[in-house]
C-alpha cells in the first residue's frame, strides 16, 4: 500500500469518526470465511458498516480527527486484527449484533468476535467485559422519553387533585347553597 493510499484511508477514517461519534473496534482474528461473511451481512442487514482497517491508520485517524483523548486504547485495543463498527443512530446496536452473532455461533472458547474498544460519544470502553454495559445503554430517545414521563407524571397528580377539588368545592358550595333555600 502507497503512502497516498494510506493518506487517503486515513483522511476518509478521520471524516468518518468526525461524524459518528459511536464506533466499535473488534477482533475478529481466528473467524472462518464463512463466519467472517455472515458477521458483515449481519452488519449489512443492521445498517452499520464495518472495515477491517490497520491499527497505525486507525489510530492516526483518531489522532487527526483532534476530538478526545484515545490515548487509553494504545495498550488493549490496538494490536492485532481490528476491524471498525460504525453506528450513526443507534450506540448500542453493534453491542446487540455482536451477542446475537455469537449466541447463534454457539457455545466456544473464545467467543468472536472480541470487543477490543467502543467510543459512544467520546466515552470509551475497553475490552469485551464491557458489551454486557454497551448491551444496556439507553438511547437518547429513552431517556429523553422517560425524563418526559418523570415531568409528566407530578403535572397530572396535581392537574388531577385540582380538578376533583374542584368538583368537592363545587359540590360544598352547592350543597350549602341548597340548605340556606
Amino acid at each position: 500500500m502507497t503512502r497516498e493510499e494510506k493518506d487517503q484511508i486515513v483522511e476518509e477514517l478521520s471524516g468518518k469518526f468526525a461524524d459518528c461519534a459511536n464506533f466499535y473496534i473488534t477482533d475478529a482474528s481466528g473467524m472462518t470465511v464463512a463466519q467472517t461473511n455472515a458477521f458483515r451481512r449481519s452488519c449489512f442487514e443492521k445498517g452499520i458498516e464495518y472495515r477491517v482497517v490497520k491499527n497505525t491508520l486507525i489510530k492516526k485517524a483518531l489522532e487527526r480527527m483532534g476530538k478526545g483523548d484515545f490515548s487509553p486504547f494504545d495498550e488493549a485495543v490496538f494490536k492485532g486484527f481490528s476491524g471498525i463498527m460504525f453506528s450513526p443512530e443507534n450506540p448500542k446496536l453493534p453491542a446487540e449484533l455482536l451477542k446475537e452473532f455469537r449466541k447463534k455461533a454457539g457455545k466456544k472458547e473464545t467467543p468472536k468476535p472480541q470487543l477490543k474498544g467502543a467510543s459512544i460519544s467520546l466515552d470509551l470502553f475497553i475490552g469485551d467485559n464491557q458489551l454486557d454495559a454497551l448491551v444496556n445503554l439507553k438511547s437518547k430517545e429513552d431517556l429523553l422519553g422517560e425524563i418526559i414521563g418523570l415531568l409528566q407524571s407530578p403535572m397530572s397528580n396535581v392537574l388531577g387533585a385540582l380538578q376533583s377539588g374542584g368538583n368537592t368545592i363545587h359540590g360544598v358550595l352547592k350543597t350549602l347553597g341548597e340548605r340556606q333555600g
